[in-house]
């Protein structure tokens, strides 16, 4: 697991260093306005340059796509994450489940469950928070946020 250490930066924001599993160094930096800054450690120059920077809605995209919403390896589909007891899963829908074809609202998931299904990616599409009108279809990878006993009653009512 990777060293994070938190710091305010009075004025300016947050910034946060990452020294990562693999010795890789990293700083971000979180303005107050938005903007995020990514530094990388430069071992020869004994110091941190800053190779990026970007604003609030970029820095969101490249959080989805590095955490995985647009694109999930194969070896990593069951995968879950735990923060606290909040966990985030990805479910795969097969043609048999009975969920298939059903609307999260027709399913009524959040009443009947408690979990929250945050994306569903089908092939090149991703639909970031579906709604109550979103098609689950056979293939589709479903993200889903819950404690979980939630997931498993979510999942119980796709099977």
């Amino acid at each position: 697991m990777s060293i994070v250490r938190e710091s305010d930066l009075i004025g300016i924001g947050k910034k946060f260093q990452i020294e990562t599993d693999a010795g890789d160094n990293m700083v971000v930096v979180i303005h107050d306005d938005g903007r995020r800054e990514l530094y990388r450690y430069d071992d020869e120059e004994h110091e941190s340059r800053c190779v990026m920077t970007l604003n609030d809605d970029e820095s969101r995209q490249i959080a989805g796509i590095i955490g995985g919403l647009s694109y999930k390896p194969k070896a990593l589909e069951t995968i879950e994450v735990a923060l606290d007891d909040l966990r985030i899963e990805w479910y795969k829908v097969e043609g048999k489940n009975e969920g298939a074809g059903k609307t999260i609202g027709e399913l009524e998931v959040r009443q009947r469950t408690g979990a929250s299904i945050i994306a569903g990616i089908r092939d090149d599409e991703t639909v970031i928070n579906p709604g109550p009108s979103y098609m689950i279809s056979p293939g589709t990878t479903l993200v889903i946020a819950g404690k979980k006993n939630n997931i498993k009653l979510l999942k119980e009512i796709l099977l």
